[in-house]
């Protein structure tokens, strides 16, 4: 019989105490943001004032609610619209790089393996402003010498894709990659040698198996790039997205709106994260 480490009661208790204040300290300000998206109060603090749901549903001259909000609801359709094309590029673009980084042998692998890693380690401020003074430094030796405006070369919608694009797709790759190393290649090739084609193969075959981490990937491709702030700074033009709407509004006063939209995000989230949990499940 192998003896083990005798437990103490103090390391019991210590073990107990810092695993309360960890998830304290991480679900304490949700909860209370949620709380005072309640409040019927024109402060995003205390003293509680009582239920209401006004600052969900209100629409008159002393408040305007989420719902009732043109500027912040714009503002979480561009936030959806933003997601929704950077997760279609990078599910696109990072499946197709780990397929080819996991099955082929070419020279400089490793390097370019490196290369496609390196948006891991660059701040999204120093991403933002790189792309920035790049796109526009090209804009304008376009218009110069050619007379060629590009708005895709300015601060607009499509240049925060771009911006985000260039480093979720990692995370796509690395999430793909991790799944493809447990595929069997044999089933490909008795695929092939069945008379199937590859794109048939792939398409039966290879993206069935992926299913799993396609989703999980899309998943977390999507909140990446909702919630992205540090980068889209530098490149939005004048749709801006929610994380840039909701700092502007702390930064000139903030009102409860912005703890209502956060609740909404949580439980929006929250159903993200609980969908994606069974869908993985099932893959399995």
């Amino acid at each position: 019989m192998i003896r083990t480490l005798p437990k103490f009661r103090f390391y019991n208790f210590a073990f107990g105490i810092y695993v309360s204040l960890f998830f304290l300290f991480l679900f304490a300000p949700l909860v209370v943001t949620c709380i005072f998206a309640f409040n019927d109060s024109n402060f995003p603090s205390l003293p509680w004032n009582g239920f209401t749901l006004d600052w969900f549903i209100a629409d008159n001259s002393e408040r305007v609610g989420i719902f009732n909000d043109s500027e912040n609801l714009k503002s979480i359709y561009n936030s959806f619209k933003t997601a929704f094309f950077v997760t279609i590029f990078s599910l696109i673009v990072g499946t197709y790089a780990a397929l080819i980084f996991e099955r082929k042998d070419f020279k400089f692998k490793q390097f370019l393996y490196f290369l496609a890693l390196t948006p891991l380690v660059i701040p999204g401020v120093i991403l933002g402003i790189s792309l920035l003074v790049s796109v526009n430094d090209l804009g304008l030796y376009l218009d110069i010498n050619f007379g060629i405006d590009l708005e895709i070369l300015r601060p607009s919608f499509w240049l925060v894709v771009i911006g985000q694009f260039s480093f979720i797709t990692t995370f796509v790759l690395l999430v793909v990659s991790a799944r493809l190393k447990k595929f069997d290649v044999c089933l490909e090739e008795a695929s092939l040698n069945l008379g199937a084609s590859m794109p048939q193969t792939i398409f039966f075959i290879v993206i069935p198996f992926l299913k799993p981490a396609l989703i999980g990937a899309a998943a977390v491709a999507f909140l990446m790039s909702f919630e992205n702030f540090n980068t889209t700074l530098f490149l939005i033009g004048s749709d801006t997205t929610l994380p840039i709407n909701l700092y502007l509004q702390v930064r000139d006063g903030s009102t409860p709106i912005i703890n209502s939209i956060s609740f909404l995000l949580i439980i929006c989230t929250s159903i993200i994260a609980f969908f994606n949990l069974i869908f993985s499940k099932k893959g399995k």
